[in-house]
């Protein structure tokens, strides 16, 4: 595959300052990569569409993924470290659900975003 390459050699500079000035510092957007990373595995992506509908507990999203609660409980911790989602006890048993409303949102607009093909 032959690279792209800009055949003119002027140098936009207001087009270049604008953005600039709107760019996120690298370590935003390396948190920012680092999230769709997380994002890009199928089973944390039906786990975060499961808990943006209901909290859940593992036995639950287990019996739901037809899965391993070992496996779900490993996907839950990797999404738990990463902010997506929240656990509360009650008893004995642990229920995980969305850590806010955004990533509902992140979820809804992909998802209309792959339903316009």
């Amino acid at each position: 595959m032959i690279p792209i390459q800009c055949d003119c050699h002027v140098i936009h500079e207001e087009i270049v300052e604008k953005v600039r000035k709107v760019m996120p510092i690298d370590e935003s957007l390396y948190d920012l990569a680092d999230f769709f990373k997380v994002c890009g595995d199928s089973t944390r992506i039906k786990l975060l569409w499961a808990l943006s509908e209901s909290e859940m507990c593992v036995c639950d999203l287990a019996v739901l993924l037809n899965m391993t609660q070992s496996a779900i409980s490993h996907q839950l911790r990797v999404l738990k470290n990463v902010g997506m989602v929240r656990n509360r006890k009650e008893g004995k048993v642990v229920f995980y659900a969305l850590d806010d409303e955004h990533i509902k949102g992140i979820l809804d607009q992909a998802m209309i975003h792959i339903n316009e093909k």
